[in-house]
C-alpha cells in the first residue's frame, strides 16, 4: 500500500461527508489530507484526523484552526519548523527533520472516526512507518493515534499502554512517545499545558542527541 492516496474513497461515510463539504464549501480543500514535512524525518508526529475548518479547509495537517497553535509554536521552539504559526498551505512554513500525518486522512463527522475507518486507513500509516529512517522517533498525539501506530506495527495496546509523556521502546529499537492531543479542549482546560507539551519534545530531543 502507498503512503498516501489523494483520491481514496475507501470509507463510504467519510467519502460522502467530503462530497457534501465540497458541494457546500467549494473553497475548502475537501479531500484526504496528505502528510506534511520532511520526506526523511527524524520525527514523525501522528495526529487523529483533519479538523473540518482546519486541515480539511487548508489541505495541511493542523493548519488553520486552534489545534495547530501549540503544536507549531513548539515545533518552531525546538527547531523543527522555520515559523511558529501555520495558517495556510502557502504561508512559507517548512518543517525541518519532522513530518506530520494523521491516523485518519479524511475529516470525520463530529471529529470522530469509527473503529472501522481507523482500521481501513491504517495501511497508509503502516507504509509511512515502514519508510521512516531507522533512527526516527514517533510521537502520537492522543490515545487513538497511539493505538493506530501500534496497529500499524502489529503490536498490542496492552503491552504499550498510552500515557502522557510515556516512552515505549519498540521491537525495532525506535521509540514511540505519547502526548495528550493539542486540541482546543485539552489546552483550554489545561489538561495539556505548554510546559507539559514542551517536556515531551525535550525528552525526544535528549534521546536523539544521546
Amino acid at each position: 500500500m502507498s503512503r498516501f492516496e489523494p483520491q481514496c474513497a475507501a470509507c463510504p461515510r467519510l467519502a460522502a461527508f467530503l462530497a457534501d463539504c465540497r458541494a457546500v464549501r467549494p473553497d475548502y480543500f475537501g479531500r484526504p489530507v496528505p502528510p506534511f514535512g520532511d520526506a526523511d524525518p527524524r520525527l514523525l508526529i501522528v495526529g487523529l484526523a483533519p479538523g473540518f475548518h482546519g486541515a480539511n479547509r487548508t489541505g495541511r495537517p493542523f493548519t488553520g484552526d486552534y489545534a495547530g497553535v501549540l503544536l507549531y509554536e513548539t515545533l518552531h521552539e525546538f527547531g523543527y519548523a522555520n515559523l511558529p504559526q501555520s495558517v495556510a498551505a502557502d504561508d512559507g512554513l517548512q518543517l525541518i527533520g519532522c513530518r506530520i500525518t494523521n491516523a485518519v486522512k479524511c475529516v470525520p463527522p463530529e471529529n470522530k472516526p469509527t473503529p472501522d475507518e481507523i482500521k481501513r486507513c491504517n495501511g497508509y500509516l503502516k507504509a509511512e512507518l515502514e519508510a521512516l529512517p531507522k533512527q526516527a522517533a514517533v510521537l502520537a498525539l492522543g490515545q487513538i493515534a497511539h493505538g493506530a501506530v501500534l496497529r500499524a506495527l502489529g503490536l498490542k495496546l496492552k503491552d504499550h499502554p498510552f500515557g502522557h509523556a510515556a516512552v515505549h521502546v519498540l521491537p525495532d529499537g525506535r521509540r514511540l512517545y505519547d502526548s495528550y492531543h493539542c486540541s482546543r479542549y485539552n489546552t483550554q482546560t489545561r489538561r495539556l499545558t505548554p510546559e507539559m507539551f514542551q517536556a515531551v519534545f525535550a525528552q525526544i530531543r535528549s534521546q536523539q542527541e544521546a
